[in-house]
């Protein structure tokens, strides 16, 4: 009895354990990462360049130069798929106008040389009428969601937890994909929603919920296996790309890290390039929306069988009841039930009660309405009153009504008259009599 007493207290101990842990996972700021917005700029990646000048200072600022320069040939390139040597050359003063930032991917820098890699961000709508197409747009394949996974020491983890693989994701420029991705950036639900889990469930009715959730109409799975010879050495990440909810295998690839500062670039690269397989499959008309994803169609109902109304039969005898004063007289009654038995419409008369002495009861069935059949009776002699569908009748004298004259006969059909039948010539009788 003393262990039952406390196992209400020690369970609710523990509910209230669990539900701040699973808080406490929610409302961790080690997670989160917003996608950059890109739908304003223009990006161009691996622009190197190694200069030298007077100083430092001369070396790096020639460096930006030709990097803007590379960059718009390379841009324009891309934009028309010819060689980046038939790409028009921009003056300085134009190109610091289209272009809107400089960013520095790696570089070296020396007391009279500059070595780097730059990436550019050219403004899409300053540098559209240099390129010649209308505002780099490009052909974009329907809304899906991306899940980033990666895979290390053994733990699967999508947004979860900060990770470089999602900001990878996160910082990549996707407006000049032909995929419009939906990234997630790992804030509220996303983490329930959201996670390595995700991938490996087959029921579909959760996918749909999600797809809804996030305005998506397919799934891209980019999945990373990170490997490390040690912490903070050389590290080796096997990328697979994937597509649909059954994981189907698109394309994948390996990079390597010389050590852990370069894990970032390694996943950046490995973005850019995971991109490129999402792309050509596309192209290739292999990223096709799983039909199981749509809804299924509701189930057939039988027809229904539609009763047509009963016709109502014409000429019904209706029933009602005649109530007969016979004021003691027997004739009465008797030559009530004769009229009631001759008149036309009337189908049946039977009696229910029969009492010469006072008020007899006839069931009548007569085709038409109460009040027709008072005017018939009324029409052969007869006092009527009617009350729905009671008609009393009463003789108006002291002796009944006479009976109505027998119809007269009907008049019978003449024979049609025969042909008279030929007699002898009258010239052979003589003859025979003077002979």
């Amino acid at each position: 009895m003393l262990a039952r007493r406390f196992v209400a207290p020690l369970m609710l101990l523990l509910a209230l354990c669990i539900g701040g842990a699973v808080t406490a996972q929610l409302e961790t700021a080690d997670r989160g990462i917003l996608p950059i917005d890109s739908s304003g700029t223009l990006e161009v990646t691996g622009i190197h360049v190694d200069v030298g000048g007077a100083d430092a200072t001369s070396a790096r600022y020639g460096g930006w130069r030709i990097a803007q320069r590379e960059g718009f040939k390379k841009l324009w390139a891309q934009a028309h798929h010819l060689p980046m040597s038939q790409a028009p050359n921009l003056p300085d003063s134009t190109l610091d106008d289209i272009v809107a930032s400089i960013n520095v991917e790696r570089e070296q820098i020396g007391p009279n040389r500059y070595i780097a890699d730059l990436g550019l961000l050219f403004d899409r709508a300053r540098a559209a009428p240099f390129l010649g197409v209308e505002a780099g747009v490009v052909q974009r394949s329907v809304p899906m969601l991306l899940i980033p996974v990666t895979i290390t020491a053994g733990t699967a983890t999508s947004v979860e937890l900060k990770n470089a693989w999602q900001r990878a994701w996160a910082q990549y420029r996707t407006s000049q994909s032909p995929i419009d991705y939906v990234r997630v950036s790992g804030m509220g639900v996303d983490p329930v929603l959201v996670n390595a889990a995700q991938i490996n469930r087959p029921g579909r009715g959760w996918w749909r919920n999600l797809m809804d959730l996030y305005g998506s109409a397919d799934i891209l799975v980019a999945e990373v296996q990170l490997q490390r010879l040690y912490p903070g050495g050389p590290a080796r990440a096997q990328f697979i790309a994937r597509h649909g909810p059954d994981n189907e295998i698109v394309g994948g690839f390996t990079l390597t890290a010389a050590n852990s500062d370069g894990v970032p670039r390694m996943m950046a690269e490995g973005v850019r390039r995971m991109d490129e397989l999402f792309s050509n499959a596309l192209a290739a008309g292999m990223l096709v929306r799983d039909p199981s994803l749509d809804l299924p169609p509701p189930p057939v109902l039988p027809e229904l069988l539609v009763e047509k109304p009963l016709e109502t039969p014409k000429n019904v005898a209706n029933a009602f009841q005649v109530q007969i004063s016979s004021g003691g007289d027997v004739n009465v009654y008797n030559f009530a039930m004769a009229h009631l038995r001759t008149i036309g419409g009337i189908e049946s008369a039977t009696p229910q009660q029969i009492n010469p002495g006072g008020t007899s009861y006839v069931l009548v069935g007569y085709r038409g309405s109460a009040a027709q059949l008072a005017a018939a009776l009324a029409s052969r002699g007869w006092v009527t009153e009617t009350a729905g569908t009671v008609v009393r009748m009463r003789s108006s004298g002291a002796k009944p009504p006479a009976l109505p004259a027998p119809p007269p006969p009907q008049p019978q059909p003449q024979p049609a008259p025969q042909p008279a039948a030929q007699q002898p010539p009258a010239s052979n009788q003589v003859s025979g009599a003077g002979e």
